[in-house]
C-alpha cells in the first residue's frame, strides 16, 4: 500500500500517519520528492484498510498496489520518471550519453578520457575508483585517490560524476565526491549496500545482476526506494548465458519490458555487454532504437595500455562516430540528446549517515 501526501502536507501530518501504521504493527517508509511526499507501507494490508488512512490530514491518495515492488512500479507512478544528475536529465524525451574510463588510473588518463567523452557529446562522466574484479590479482582501483581525481576532473570539464561503490561502509565517502552512485552487477543483491545507497542523498544507478531476472532487478531497486530515494536509474549491462561469442548477452528486450513495469529510467551498457569495441556502436544503435533512456560507454585515451577492460574502450574516430550516431538516432526517434539544464540543480550535500 502506498500513501501519496498533498503538496501542503506538514511534517506533523506525516508523523501522525507513521505513528498510526506502526501502532498497527506495520512499517512506513517515507520518500520525499520535489513536489510530494510518498509513504510506502509494509505489513498486513487488510489491517491497514481498517485504519482509515485516507481520511487523515494531509493525505491525497491511498493506493493498494498488487506488484511486489511497490514504489518503483507503474501502478504507483503511472508516468515515467526523470532522474536529474548534476543538472543532467535521464528519462523519457531524452537520451543521455554517459562515458569515461572504466577505471581511474591517473589524473592525466582520467582527464584525457573525460575530454574525449565530452567532445563526443557525453554529458556525464563515468569512472571507477573502486573496482570489483574476478581476480584478486587484477587492478582494484585507486580508492579515495581515484575519487579525488574524479572530483578534480569534474571541476575541469563540468561533467557530473558517476562512480561505483562496493560496500555500505564506503557509501558516505563515495557520496562526498560523486554526483551519482553506481551499484554494479556483482552487488545488485547486496541488500545492506542498497539500503545505504538509498539513504545517501544521491541518485543511484543500479546495474542488473549477471544472472538476475527482471523481477529480482526491480525488487533490488525497491530496497533503494524504501529508504526514501526514487532517483534510481536501471542499467541493462548484459546477462550470463550459455553463449561465449560475446562477454555477456545483451537482453535488449528487457528495456521495453522494464519500462512497462516500472516508472524508472532504463539505460544500456554496450561496452560490458559485448566486451569488444567493434560491438559498442551496433549495440548502442539497438539500445536507442528500442527506447533506452541512455547509454554508458567505456573511453580510454590509450586502450592498449588500459589496466581494466581495454578491449572494449573507445578512442579517436570510433568514439566520434559513436557520438554522431547517438545524436542522429536520438533525433530520428523523436527525442533529444540530454544536456545540462540552464538552471542546473545544485549538487546537494550527502547525508552524514546511512
Amino acid at each position: 500500500m502506498v500513501i501519496v501526501m498533498r503538496a501542503d502536507a506538514a511534517a506533523t501530518d506525516i508523523a501522525a500517519i507513521i505513528d498510526r501504521v506502526e501502532s498497527a504493527g506495520g512499517q512506513a517508509f517515507v520518500s520525499r520528492g520535489i513536489e510530494r511526499v510518498i509513504i510506502g507501507l509494509v505489513g498486513d494490508v487488510d489491517r491497514f484498510a481498517t485504519l482509515n488512512l485516507a481520511a487523515m490530514r494531509g493525505v491525497h491518495q491511498v493506493t493498494r498496489i498488487s506488484a511486489k515492488y511497490k514504489l518503483v512500479s507503474r501502478e504507483h507512478h503511472p508516468q515515467r520518471s526523470v532522474v536529474w544528475v548534476g543538472g543532467v536529465p535521464i528519462g523519457p524525451g531524452t537520451v543521455t550519453f554517459i562515458a569515461g574510463p572504466c577505471a581511474v588510473e591517473s589524473g592525466t588518463q582520467t582527464l584525457a578520457a573525460a575530454q574525449l567523452a565530452r567532445q563526443a557529446g557525453a554529458s556525464l562522466l563515468r569512472g571507477g575508483a573502486f573496482k570489483p574484479r574476478t581476480s584478486p590479482y587484477a587492478f582494484q582501483g585507486l580508492a579515495e585517490d581515484g575519487l579525488r581525481i574524479l572530483a578534480e576532473v569534474r571541476e575541469h570539464t563540468g561533467m557530473p560524476v558517476v562512480t561505483e561503490v562496493l560496500s555500505a561502509e564506503d557509501v558516505p565517502l563515495v557520496a562526498r565526491y560523486a554526483d551519482m552512485l553506481q551499484i554494479g552487477t556483482r552487488n545488485m543483491q547486496n541488500f545492506p549496500l542498497l539500503q545505504a545507497a538509498g539513504s545517501a542523498g544521491r541518485p543511484v544507478m543500479l546495474k542488473r545482476g549477471m544472472s538476475a531476472t527482471v523481477e529480482e532487478w526491480l525488487m533490488a531497486a525497491e530496497y533503494i526506494a524504501q529508504r526514501g530515494n526514487l532517483d534510481i536509474v536501471l542499467c541493462e549491462r548484459g546477462i550470463r548465458t550459455f553463449e561465449t561469442a560475446t562477454r555477456n548477452t545483451l537482453d535488449i528486450s528487457a528495456v521495453p519490458v522494464v519500462q512497462q513495469l516500472s516508472h524508472l529510467p532504463v539505460i544500456v551498457d554496450p561496452s560490458h555487454s559485448g566486451g569488444r569495441r567493434d560491438l559498442v556502436l551496433p549495440l548502442t544503435r539497438a539500445a536507442v532504437s528500442v527506447g533506452a533512456d541512455g547509454v554508458i560507454v567505456d573511453v580510454h585515451p590509450e586502450p592498449e595500455k588500459a589496466l581494466c577492460d581495454g578491449p572494449q574502450a573507445l578512442v579517436g574516430a570510433e568514439l566520434v562516430e559513436l557520438g554522431h550516431r547517438i545524436t542522429e538516432l536520438t533525433r530520428l526517434m523523436g527525442r533529444r540528446p540530454a544536456t545540462p539544464a540552464r538552471s542546473a540543480r545544485p549538487r546537494a550535500a550527502a547525508q552524514s549517515g546511512c
